[in-house]
Formats: structure tokens, C-alpha cells, sequence
């Protein structure tokens, strides 16, 4: 089984080491949803500098079979599926990005699936912080901060890694989250968000924090480690009784 870390983000092959499952019935009487049982499942991070757990419940249905009188089916669809450890899908941020981005970010990935508008306005909320943040824009509206950065993509003045593909991006995540954030005129006009969507909008907040934040922090230190050598080398240069340009 190929496995993702959600922690530090290491790509595996989970060995049987470090796979655990389990399942049993829950015995209650008669109920609406009829018999059924919890399974469980932990996976831990091959990563030494990691090690980290990642644990997953459901409860799913039993089914009648003809030599045994109730037997829980592991691989049944499950009626729900909970993540324990970690609380959500939430990739790990380094904590050079704005702590309120990230909790913004997080908060959107626990509650993607209890309810994806609300997901949906943190995200829109989340990207709009990004906007003021990274691209120094605040305006009354977050349509009059992506207009202005538009303008600014498109004079060659935007903050390196800003592109109109992301704009255009965080403009539909504008409009997406302006369902959860204002209600529509008609109050009986219902216009819903599926986790599925709401997963879209995380993504793409995932992806910015990957090309804004992250790789100017990268370049940052390319930077500096240049810097470092260069500035080495003249030291050198001094003592040694060097001087001048060329």
C-alpha cells in the first residue's frame, strides 16, 4: 500500500510493520441502521526523523450469512469513517507562513466534510489574508484586492510567483465562498458546497502556500548561502592582501 505521511509529507510503501488493523461487532439489540461493528486501522511514518501515527475508524454494517448467524464484513461500505490522528488532512506548514493563514487552512480540512460552505468561507477568508499578506493589497473587498493584483500581474509588478492562473483560481474561490459567507436574496434558493468541492479550495490553498511562501523562503536561502560564500571569499581575499573588483 502506497502511503502519503500527512505530518511531514514522505512518500512510502507501508510495510507490514507498520500496518495494524482490527475489527469487532457491536452488540446493542434491534436498531435503525440494523447490525454492525467499528474497524479500526493505524499507520506509522517510516520516516525515522518522523514516526508519527496516522489512525482511521469506521463503523460499517454486518451482514447475515448462512453459516453464521451475524458476521462483520471488514471490507462492507461503512456508514461513517472518522479520522483520529491526525484531525483532518491538513499538511503540516512551516511557521514562517502567518500563523492565522494556517488556522484558517486547518480549520477549512476539519470541518471539509461536517460542512463544506463553512470550509468553503474559511478558504476564501484564508486566500484573502494571503493577498494582503504576501502582496501587501488591502482594499475594501476582496474583489477590489484581486482586480488590483490582476493590474499588477499584468504591468510585470506582482511579488514573484504570483501568476493569472492563480488569480483567476482565487477569484473562483471568491466566488464559491460568497455562498457560505452571504445568503442569497431569494432565502429559499439553497446553493450547496460537496466536500469533494470544498477539498478543491483546500488544494489550491496548498499550492499557493507551495509557490508564494515556500519557494520565496527557498530562494531566500539560495540567496543567502550565495551571500555567505561570496562574502567568505572576500574575507579571504583581505587577509590574503587582495584588493579590488573585476
Amino acid at each position: 500500500m502506497n502511503f502519503t505521511c500527512p505530518y511531514c509529507q514522505h512518500k512510502q510503501t507501508v510495510t507490514s510493520a507498520r500496518f495494524d488493523h482490527g475489527s469487532f461487532q457491536l452488540n446493542v439489540g434491534e436498531t435503525a441502521i440494523g447490525k454492525f461493528g467499528i474497524s479500526g486501522r493505524a499507520i506509522c511514518c517510516a520516516n525515522e526523523d518522523c514516526l508519527q501515527v496516522t489512525a482511521t475508524v469506521s463503523i460499517r454494517p454486518s451482514i447475515k450469512e448462512p453459516l453464521v448467524d451475524q458476521k462483520f464484513v471488514k471490507d462492507a461500505s461503512p456508514i461513517v469513517t472518522k479520522q483520529l490522528i491526525p484531525e483532518s488532512a491538513a499538511r503540516v506548514q512551516p511557521d514562517y507562513i502567518p500563523a492565522p493563514l494556517v488556522e484558517d487552512y486547518v480549520e477549512a480540512c476539519k470541518i471539509r466534510d461536517l460542512s463544506p460552505k463553512a470550509a468553503a468561507t474559511l478558504a476564501r477568508r484564508c486566500l484573502q489574508g494571503m493577498i494582503r499578506d504576501f502582496c501587501g493589497i488591502s482594499k475594501g473587498t476582496l474583489y477590489q484586492e484581486i482586480s488590483e493584483l490582476r493590474g499588477q500581474v499584468d504591468a510585470g509588478k506582482a511579488p514573484q510567483g504570483v501568476s493569472e492562473e492563480s488569480i483567476e483560481a482565487i477569484d473562483h474561490i471568491r466566488q464559491i465562498g460568497n455562498i457560505g459567507a452571504h445568503m442569497e436574496k431569494d432565502i429559499n434558493l439553497i446553493v450547496d458546497v460537496a466536500p469533494h468541492e470544498a477539498q478543491v479550495l483546500i488544494e489550491l490553498i496548498e499550492t499557493l502556500f507551495d509557490e508564494w511562501y515556500i519557494a520565496r523562503q527557498k530562494r531566500q536561502q539560495r540567496f543567502a548561502k550565495v551571500k555567505a560564500i561570496a562574502n567568505e571569499k572576500a574575507a579571504q581575499k583581505k587577509s590574503s592582501g587582495a584588493s579590488g573588483q573585476t
